[in-house]
This record gives C-alpha cells, sequence and structure tokens, in this order.
C-alpha cells in the first residue's frame, strides 16, 4: 500500500512570506514546489494580512496539504517586529484551521538543527543543505522561500513530533493551548 502525504512548510512575514511543499510517498521525501509572496509594494499592513490568508488558502486549495509546518516568530528586541510577524504566523496559521488542517509551530534554531545539524546555521547553509537532499538544480534569489520549504521537511524529519513547538489540530487546540490569549468578555 502505498501512503502519501504532502507537507506545506511557511515562513511567515510582512514584507516576504515564503512557502514550500513536499509530497512523502512511503516515507520518502520529494520537492513540490517553493516560492514566496511580496509584500513589499503594499503599505497597508492590514492588506498585507489579508494577501497572506488568501496566499495560503490558495495553496491548500490547491495542493490539499496534510499538515502546515509554520516557523515560530523568534524573539528579537523589537517588540513591534515580533508583533508583526505574530500577526503574519497568525493568519497563515488561521487559514490552516479554517481548513482543518494541523498546525505544528517549529522554532527557527529547530529548523536549522534538523536541516544541517546546526541550530545556528545561517539561511545560505540551510539552502544549500535542502538543495542536496532535495536534488534542487538552483536555489531562489531571496531564502524566504528555502526558509518555508525548511519548515516542512522538518515536519517530516520529526515525523509529527512536536519538541519544542506547539501542535493544533484545530480552533479548539489552539484555545487550549493558549488560554492566555483568549479575551473573554
Amino acid at each position: 500500500m502505498v501512503v502519501e502525504k504532502i507537507i506545506l512548510g511557511v515562513d511567515p512575514g510582512t514584507t516576504i512570506m515564503g512557502f514550500g511543499l513536499i509530497k512523502i510517498i512511503n516515507k520518502k521525501m520529494e520537492f513540490v514546489q517553493m516560492n514566496e509572496l511580496q509584500l513589499k509594494k503594499y503599505d497597508d499592513p492590514y492588506i498585507k494580512l489579508k494577501l497572506i490568508f488568501e496566499r495560503t488558502i490558495e495553496l491548500i486549495d490547491t495542493y490539499n496539504p496534510d499538515e502546515i509546518a509554520i516557523e515560530a516568530p523568534f524573539y528579537g528586541k523589537n517588540v513591534q517586529s515580533m508583533l508583526k510577524l505574530g500577526r503574519a504566523q497568525g493568519v497563515a496559521m488561521a487559514a490552516g484551521l479554517s481548513r482543518q488542517i494541523p498546525i505544528t509551530e517549529y522554532l527557527p534554531k529547530k529548523i536549522k538543527m534538523a536541516i544541517t545539524g546546526n541550530g545556528n546555521a545561517s539561511k545560505e547553509q540551510v539552502a544549500l543543505m535542502l538543495q542536496s537532499l532535495l536534488k534542487l538544480k538552483s536555489l531562489p534569489k531571496n531564502l524566504d522561500a528555502t526558509d518555508g520549504l525548511a519548515a516542512a521537511v522538518c515536519h517530516f524529519y520529526n515525523n509529527g513530533k512536536v519538541i519544542g513547538g506547539k501542535n493544533y489540530t484545530g480552533w479548539a487546540s489552539f484555545v487550549k493551548q493558549n488560554p492566555n490569549k483568549i479575551n473573554e468578555k
């Protein structure tokens, strides 16, 4: 019996959202696609969030992923940047949750460790390792697409086991795991 699964990986961002898809056939990984959504030309932050949501829905409806792996925002010093990234991640997650697709978050270090064996690897090192693993002919100019692809590959390597991340199967599990994010009136 052939077992197939499609994993969508997302690197959320308000300037560029990177994404990649892999297909797993009998525990073997195949490259499907990677690309990015360019958001630089839009000034309105709400338009950017709308476009992230719509593009994620379009990817889901086109490729029918079984699971979504998303890069969690890293903790930085700029609170405004973190809030923007969190919103971008949130709308991408909402798109997946609206289609009942299980979502797993991975910290950037966890993704880098899964791909290269080094949690402090550079974007370039991650991209080159993905190129080797998936036999990619070339790499994109911006490495946001490879970051999205890396999230999907990390999820495959972790076989759905979450260590250092969070896993949501729908709104109920999101609410249960994030009681501090619920505003009851």
